[in-house]
């Protein structure tokens, strides 16, 4: 079954939607998008077997979408803005991340670990990471899906680590950031060529 967003925006009294809760619509997005690709993997007869295992690799795909919103609104917003969206997104993806890990932990919270500061520090070094690889067109191109691949596969089982990125760059990905430039797009649609002149 297909995952459904809404991708059409009204402004209210035509002004612009606060920023925190675009990111609220982008993030839950984006969450939904990366838990289904966990149940995608694991119906491919990957591995996924514990839930750490799960959440590591949501996380490295949620990273990877936070820096995709990223490019996609260089040249649609202001760099403040901007900056807000992005911020927002990362923020409210880790208060996800750790509400989730709280459910399936049964409630239980490891008190030697900030799930919403690990989840931060991650997506500040992927943002880094990912800032050297070229997306033309509003898309990543092969060396960033790439890189991301290399990360998932990092956690997998060996005898996933062969296939898991040949699912990831050709499979799930590419409806994954369709999804999100969607979502992108009812909020701050592109600039038209017409924009620039």
């Amino acid at each position: 079954m297909a995952l459904r967003v809404k991708t059409v925006w009204f402004k209210k009294d035509g002004e612009q939607r606060d920023p925190t809760e675009v990111a609220t619509v982008l993030a839950s997005t984006i969450w939904r998008l990366c838990d289904r690709t966990i149940d995608n993997l694991s119906k491919a007869d990957f591995d996924i077997i514990t839930p750490q295992r799960g959440f590591r690799i949501i996380g490295e795909m949620a990273c990877f979408l936070v820096h995709y919103v990223d490019r996609l609104a260089f040249n649609r917003m202001d760099d403040e803005l901007r900056q807000d969206v992005v911020s927002a997104v990362g923020v409210r993806l880790a208060e996800i991340m750790e509400e989730n890990i709280i459910e399936a932990t049964g409630g239980e919270k490891d008190p030697d670990y900030d799930y919403q500061a690990g989840f931060i520090e991650l997506t500040n070094r992927r943002m880094g990471d990912y800032s050297s690889f070229d997306f033309p067109d509003d898309k990543p191109g092969f060396p960033a899906l790439r890189f991301l691949s290399l990360q998932i596969r990092e956690v997998m089982e060996q005898t996933d680590q062969t296939w898991i990125q040949d699912q990831i760059m050709d499979i799930e990905m590419p409806e994954m950031l369709g999804m999100v430039k969607k979502n992108m797009d009812g909020f701050y649609p592109p600039p038209s060529e017409d924009d620039g002149k």
